[in-house]
């Protein structure tokens, strides 16, 4: 089945006449079409892509399913697209900023609008075959960026320009770009999950972590590697073998049909029986595609399950104040049977 036709599909389900879509990755999820300026108009009937005069001839060109109407008034478009259907029940993306809400109000006043959260983006979810294949690709460039950054690292080097030496290198190997702001924290920063690289020189004895992607095709990479600089003290071998472990064991566990919770549990359980648990201090991961963070997301307590063609992350870490950090990251691709590890760069505790 077509992604248009499940989506028909769901919109009966919901009682919808007709969906409006704004939020560009969904319109190219749909349509193919690519560009800062677009809707996207679908109802029992017809589905239509409303973009404007620096964009139509590109919008056709993708010779699409989606009739291509030229206009910079898009909702007074559909306004009497809809009065030409006679549709009274339409669906929207609450994403819209607020002052575009209003403009919807006015322009469609008299239908019965009705707000949607991550419509689209739950059919987003499970990956097709070529979707797989460009997010494998992804993930083949922020490998190979990360073996090549180890030999660049060394004592002096700022963090900044570990960062800026992995953003390259993606770009160098076919990325279109960063899917994030790479993160690079250092020594005692490197306890920050979300430590912005700076000028900090790496220092000797320091662990580093960095976290990191790329857009390849429009999907995204997303892995977190710790490696130490010249040498590692006890306390952080030991947190390093433990996250390694809880990553481990969350790999091992992942199906389909093992719930969110589980999920999480998997490798927070590992770090709880270390003693760490108070410092793993965030979810064990998110769903990755067209963005890179996406459904599904994880709790401890999630009931929701995992689902075959999924692709998610599997980032356990332990972060002690004024000592140091560690974060180990994959993304993961839940398979009929199991799971598929999708970023291979080597794991092991790697002294430089």
């Amino acid at each position: 089945m077509t992604r248009l036709a499940t989506l028909r599909e769901r919109m009966i389900t919901a009682d919808l006449g007709a969906l409006i879509i704004t939020n560009l990755k969904n319109i190219y999820y749909l349509t193919g079409f690519w560009g800062s300026a677009g809707t996207v108009l679908v109802t029992g009937q017809a589905q239509y892509l409303l973009t404007d005069s620096r964009y139509s001839l590109s919008a056709r060109e993708l010779g699409g399913a989606f009739e291509v109407i030229e206009t910079r008034e898009a909702l007074s478009e559909i306004a009497l697209l809809l009065k030409k259907e006679g549709i009274q029940r339409v669906g929207f993306e609450d994403s819209l900023s607020y002052a575009t809400f209003q403009v919807l109000q006015a322009t469609l006043s008299g239908l019965h609008l009705q707000a949607l959260s991550q419509f689209v983006e739950q059919q987003r979810q499970l990956k097709s075959p070529d979707e797989l294949a460009t997010i494998r690709k992804a993930c083949q460039i922020a490998d190979q960026a990360f073996q090549d950054l180890l030999k660049y690292v060394e004592p002096g080097k700022t963090e900044l320009e570990l960062a800026n030496f992995l953003d390259f290198k993606m770009r160098e190997l076919g990325a279109s770009g960063i899917s994030f702001d790479t993160i690079v924290a250092s020594g005692k920063r490197s306890a920050l999950p979300h430590g912005v690289a700076t000028h900090k020189p790496i220092a000797f004895g320091d662990p580093v972590t960095v976290d990191f992607g790329c857009y390849y095709q429009h999907y995204a990479s997303d892995m977190t590697r710790t490696f130490f600089v010249g040498q590692v003290d006890d306390q952080m071998r030991d947190i390093y073998q433990v996250v390694q472990a809880a990553q481990q064991a969350v790999i091992e566990v992942s199906r389909p049909g093992l719930t969110y919770g589980d999920y999480d549990r998997a490798g927070r359980d590992v770090i709880e029986a270390s003693g760490y648990g108070h410092a793993f201090t965030h979810g064990i991961g998110h769903g990755l595609g067209l963005d890179v963070h996406e459904l599904p997301f994880f709790s401890q307590t999630g009931q929701d399950r995992l689902r075959s063609q999924m692709v998610i992350t599997d980032e356990p870490g332990i972060y002690i104040e004024n000592v140091g950090g560690v974060r180990i990251e994959d993304d993961l691709l839940i398979t009929e049977h199991g799971v598929e590890v999708l970023t291979l760069a080597p794991k092991k505790l790697i002294v430089l």
